[in-house]
């Protein structure tokens, strides 16, 4: 009988052993679904998991993996590209597709809960939440250079996937009640409200595009020569400067969207900066 159909006797031998340490559940030839069903839902077991999220086997490793013809892979790999989790392209291999998120710029936002808006469960790893000093931070956020600060670095992952390296400083004047909280599921401005009595309002923002450093591709599961974003906050409660935030984030899986309304006429000061006067003068 062929691989694709439902063969081999009562007894047969799964096709692979079970190897907790691989993560591999076995194939059965006495299965009634196809050997190429069975790795397509074995493998989206495992991208679901997160399991093949940095580098995706090849044709050959899976083939010696699950004991089972490169047709039958392919199949598999056929059937996970129909369903978009996975994109493959000649000379890069296979690698595991992940949703794309698109932020409209000129608003204050929350990444946590713009994330979830979007239908992406996210989590994050707490990689330090401290006490610490930083002078040319704190001269960021109006400070003398010796001022304490709560500093916070995450993690960020959207879907079981790195989203991005956030790094955040608050005051400890202010944050230090931030140094108890739970991080792993909760936006850093939800805990400042509920745990310092204040949420940022206003703020100012860069956007720039960098190559990561290699500490840092490692942590996003970066491939060699993606670029990524490089957001720095200033955030503010009323006029008072209350965060300074660095995030580092996937240029592969986020973009920046303007929505505009019609052509104006733009002055703007010695930084750079609109006039905030200026009104639209017409459409077109």
């Amino acid at each position: 009988m062929g691989e694709s159909g439902c063969c081999g006797s009562p007894n047969s031998a799964p096709v692979t052993d079970h190897d907790p340490g691989a993560g591999l559940v076995p194939l059965r030839r006495d299965h009634p679904m196809p050997l190429w069903a069975q790795l397509s839902e074995e493998l989206q077991r495992r991208i679901a998991s997160g399991e093949l999220q940095g580098a995706f086997p090849t044709e050959l490793e899976l083939s010696t993996a699950y004991r089972v013809s490169r047709h039958t892979v392919r199949e598999a790999l056929r059937s996970l590209r129909a369903k978009g989790l996975v994109d493959s392209r000649r000379g890069l291999g296979s690698r595991v597709t992940t949703p794309e998120f698109h932020q409209p710029l000129g608003a204050l936002y929350s990444l946590f809960r713009f994330v979830e808006a979007q239908g992406a469960r996210q989590h994050s790893e707490v990689l330090r939440l401290e006490p610490t000093s930083d002078p040319k931070v704190a001269s960021r956020l109006g400070l003398p250079a010796s001022s304490r600060l709560v500093y916070l670095e995450r993690l960020r992952l959207a879907d079981s996937a790195p989203l991005a390296l956030d790094r955040a400083w608050v005051p400890a004047a202010l944050g230090w009640p931030l140094l108890e909280a739970d991080f792993t599921h909760s936006a850093l401005y939800d805990q400042m409200a509920e745990l310092c009595g204040v949420r940022p309002d206003s703020g100012t923002e860069e956007i720039r595009a960098v190559v990561p450093a290699n500490e840092e591709r490692a942590r996003l599961r970066l491939r060699v020569g993606t670029p990524a974003f490089r957001i720095e906050r200033l955030g503010r409660s009323g006029l008072e400067p209350v965060e300074w935030r660095s995030t580092l984030i996937r240029a592969d899986r986020y973009s920046f969207r303007v929505d505009w309304v019609g052509p104006r006429e733009v002055s703007v000061d010695a930084l750079g900066r609109p006039s905030p006067q200026e009104e639209p003068t017409g459409s077109g």
